[in-house]
């Protein structure tokens, strides 16, 4: 079901899904969450039907805040509802013209899901400071992509400096298999670490937040080095013993080499945007292992970069 609203008003919205709600047979509001996506046009297609792929696991209502021309002198609110057709949640697209662009965060609250948490996502460029953001404030958990960016590096060190608890990154989910991966392969036993290796696309936020993560972790120094991608193909360490190396040069199939026993395959492909969205949504608490390795990574650009501006203190408790 399909409702078009408009130059609508908040009040009219809520009646209408209300109404929408009653003849699809569902009475009562079953969302665990509210999903609200900060976008604009050409991009809204690919966000909204990647929030309705992961809204089957977890149900929503999906809030699509999409501004317009903010230099008029009025202002206007267009609305499209859809139910029943794309998932199992509600979604909501919210067009904004003139100065009611400026203050998307009244139109969105008396809409959110009550007694419900709140995820907001940037599916392009992200905020200054998502913690800090009108939509930002309103939701537990705020996701970013630093990938879609035009300045990935960039906008990776500006995320972690500004780090507040709830904030991650697509570019630290897309590293979830490598992490398990490289996390079962220590598991089994080896010997000391003494060295890193991480090689990627020369502009990707994921390599570096592993490249820190590594670090972190295993206490060792691990360099980062370019390939033409795509994206992470390749991580190697180094022990006393010889290398342990995962490597992926297609994109799709892993190579897992380590020493004294034969290599093994896995598959490991590019997870598409409803995957990572959908693990995001799993969990609503602050993910500690993102901060430290975020932290870690702003506290090293720093420090290479010779800036005097210090990156947030790690949190000594969390690691």
């Amino acid at each position: 079901m399909n409702i078009d609203l408009a130059d609508t008003s908040i009040r009219h919205i809520q009646s209408s899904l209300r109404q929408a709600r009653h003849l699809m047979g569902g009475p009562a509001v079953g969302m665990v969450l509210t999903l609200v996506i900060v976008t604009d046009e050409s991009a809204q297609y690919d966000a909204v039907r990647a929030a309705n792929e992961a809204a089957r696991e977890n149900p929503c209502r999906v809030l699509t805040v999409i501004s317009r021309d903010s230099r008029g002198s009025s202002s206007r609110l267009d609305a499209e509802i859809r139910m029943g057709e794309t998932g199992p949640g509600e979604t909501v697209l919210l067009r904004m013209y003139g100065p009611l662009a400026e203050h998307a965060d009244s139109v969105v609250v008396p809409l959110l899901v009550p007694d419900a948490p709140v995820v907001t996502w940037w599916p392009g460029n992200a905020p200054v400071q998502p913690g800090t953001d009108p939509l930002g404030v309103l939701a537990q958990r705020r996701i970013t992509d630093s990938y879609a960016a035009r300045d990935r590096l960039g906008t990776l060190a500006r995320l972690a400096e500004n780090y507040q608890p709830g904030d991650t990154d697509f570019a630290w989910t897309r590293l979830t298999p490598w992490r398990t991966l490289l996390a079962a392969a220590l598991d089994s036993g080896f010997a000391e670490i003494t060295a890193g290796r991480v090689v990627a696309e020369p502009d990707s936020p994921s390599a570096e937040l592993l490249a820190a993560w590594l670090s972190l972790r295993l206490g060792v120094p691990v360099a980062r080095q370019f390939s033409e991608g795509p994206g992470l193909t390749e991580v190697t360490l180094t022990t006393v013993e010889g290398d342990i190396s995962l490597t992926r040069p297609d994109g799709r199939v892993a190579t897992l080499s380590r020493p004294g026993q034969p290599d093994r395959q896995v598959a490991l492909p590019r997870r598409p945007m409803a995957e990572l969205l959908a693990e995001e949504l799993r969990r609503l608490d602050p993910d500690e292992v993102y901060h430290e390795s975020a932290v870690r990574y702003a506290k090293d650009l720093a420090a290479a970069r010779g800036t005097e501006q210090p990156a947030p203190e790690l949190d000594e408790d969390r690691s």
